[in-house]
């Protein structure tokens, strides 16, 4: 721990330590897993904030020939790795006192990590409630989730007798924390709300995620005062923190004095999105990286650093053959060792076009019934985004239509994508640029050496060498603003050009390299782990972090 470095109290709704311990749902989790895996490695003075999901994050079953819905176990997850701290705080919520109990969470190699839980005798009816499924409700029950994590995490930290130098919001749940601590100031200090605001921005900051519109939450100023959101500030006061209606992703920036993005790409979007923010903090880039110790496996990483040809295609071959035996035992399906092997493991979310490779079945049909393309998709969708599940249909329809090609594993977690990111031969990724903020699981692939196939957007602009380290798809990169029409045409055009790219790089670039050009393809797999292996890991992620956002010197 550095001399004089700040103390780092982290707020995150999800925590990706461990496949079985589900409290996460993807990608923002599992950077906040990473965040705080590598904070215990390099002994940093932080501790995480969270919630303990009692029936976790939705389970992945099938209705209605390939519908997914929503499943949860119907008894609480039970943890015996859990640390009762003895603490419980209390919130207000709907005018009725709330009690959340502090576990403390030290089992997996990360830094102190206290998550809340209101699922206690104590509480009325709905409220032993709140702390249920994590993004399993709708706005009333998710300002409630928040107000336990944001609100009541400050008043842990302060039983806790943790103080914190640096609160850190982690996308924009958290933010009725910089509420809280508002009123603290307010009501305990006996300030002014201006000369609050003030001081608070001192210990705030704020990382922004999704540039999608609906992953930026906004609520109505009645529903956040009958729910007590607004600790007693007047409209006014709440109005000038997060506009009206209160925009949750506005309300962290005004409360941070930092702010950044996940990327450098992203860096440009933000600011541009949120430059009619008044009083935002400045939005720099840091672009995300990966826990390696985690995400990496020693056996391919340790061929790649000695070079040799013989050795990296034989521990490759070893490690595709375990992901391939994972999908027989799962799926019942043999796919081929010795033919390409395509990974797409997202969130099934319209922007990111899981389903895009299948668009035109005269291009694609021959490649995927000789089997000289498999394709193996995992990703779940939000819990009420049907459009989502109907992508996910549609790879299950795409499954049966290839049976021998085409594989979709169901309930994507952590054990999935460590499988998939070192056993796949290629990791693509088509969003919609710039839809994507940055994308980590294309950084664990790359390491492993698994050659990324991308759109340039999110992370991949910043790392890749087309042709040498990985492929472009399209490497003049477009976006829907590129093309004339209304809304649809627009986007009807961009998936059309990307498409066009996309088959051109696949069938023209990849193929033939991995089967007539072995040689190349193993030089591009050294190229790939040497390109992210530092500069994608959790370790630059969190210097950056301490240097650009958490330091005191770097402030708006």
């Amino acid at each position: 721990m550095a001399k004089g470095e700040p103390k780092v109290a982290y707020f995150c709704m999800e925590y990706g330590l461990e496949s079985d311990f589900k409290i996460y749902s993807g990608g923002l989790g599992v950077l906040a897993g990473d965040h705080m895996k590598t904070a215990a490695d390099q002994d940093r003075d932080l501790v995480g904030i969270g919630i303990l999901w009692k029936q976790g994050y939705n389970e992945q079953v099938f209705r209605e020939g390939y519908r997914p819905y929503n499943a949860y176990p119907n008894e609480k997850m039970n943890y015996d790795f859990l640390e009762d701290t003895g603490v419980k705080v209390t919130v207000e919520i709907r005018e009725r006192e709330v009690t959340a109990k502090v576990w403390k969470v030290t089992e997996f190699g990360n830094a102190d990590l206290y998550l809340l839980d209101t699922d206690l005798e104590e509480n009325f009816g709905a409220d032993s409630w709140i702390t249920d499924r994590l993004y399993g409700g709708f706005d009333e029950h998710r300002i409630a989730q928040e107000m336990v994590l944001s609100i009541g995490g400050v008043r842990a930290l302060r039983k806790l007798d943790i103080e914190a130098d640096v609160y850190h919001f982690n996308d924009s749940h958290p933010v009725f924390a910089g509420v809280e601590l508002l009123r603290e100031k307010m009501k305990d200090e006996d300030m002014f709300f201006e000369d609050a605001m003030e001081e608070v921005q001192e210990d705030v900051v704020f990382t922004t995620h999704t540039p999608v519109k609906a992953g930026n939450e906004v609520h109505s100023h009645k529903l956040l005062r009958y729910m007590g959101a607004y600790q007693h500030l007047n409209i006014e006061q709440m109005v000038a923190i997060g506009d009206a209606p209160f925009s949750m992703t506005a309300a962290g920036l005004r409360f941070a004095r930092n702010a950044n993005s996940v990327a450098s790409l992203h860096e440009q979007t933000a600011n541009e999105m949120w430059d009619h923010v008044d009083g935002a903090a400045p939005i720099v880039g840091i672009t995300n990286g990966v826990h390696r110790g985690t995400w990496t496996d020693e056996r391919i990483t340790s061929a790649l650093e000695e070079g040799d040809h013989e050795e990296i295609w034989s521990k490759h071959q070893e490690i595709k053959g375990e992901l391939i035996d994972f999908i027989a035992e799962r799926n019942g399906v043999e796919l081929d060792n010795d033919k390409l092997l395509v990974g797409f493991a997202r969130r099934a979310a319209p922007y990111k076009r899981s389903d895009l490779i299948f668009s035109d079945p005269d291009v694609i049909d021959e490649y995927l019934n000789s089997g000289k393309i498999q394709l193996v998709f995992a990703g779940k969708a939000h819990p009420l985004d049907d459009t989502g599940k109907e992508i996910v249909a549609n790879l299950l329809e795409m499954a049966e239509k290839y049976p021998e090609s085409v594989v979709f594993l169901r309930d994507y977690d952590m054990e999935i994508g460590a499988l998939l990111t070192r056993g796949c031969d290629v990791w693509l990724n088509n969003p919609r640029r710039p839809k994507e903020a940055s994308g980590t699981s294309g950084m664990k692939a790359a390491m492993n050496g698994v050659l990324n196939v991308s759109i340039l957007d999110g992370w991949w602009p910043e790392a890749c060498r087309h042709g040498e380290n990985g492929w472009a798809i399209g490497t003049d990169p477009k976006t829907a603003d590129d093309f004339e029409g209304d809304y649809d045409e627009r986007i009807e055009k961009l998936d059309e050009y990307d498409l066009e790219n996309l088959y051109d790089v696949m069938l023209n670039d990849v193929v033939p390299t991995y089967y007539d050009n072995q040689d190349k393809w193993i030089d591009m797999m050294i190229e790939s782990h040497n390109d992210t292996f530092e500069k994608f890991s959790a370790d630059r992620m969190l210097k950056d972090y301490y240097e650009l956002v958490y330091s005191p010197e770097e402030s708006k």
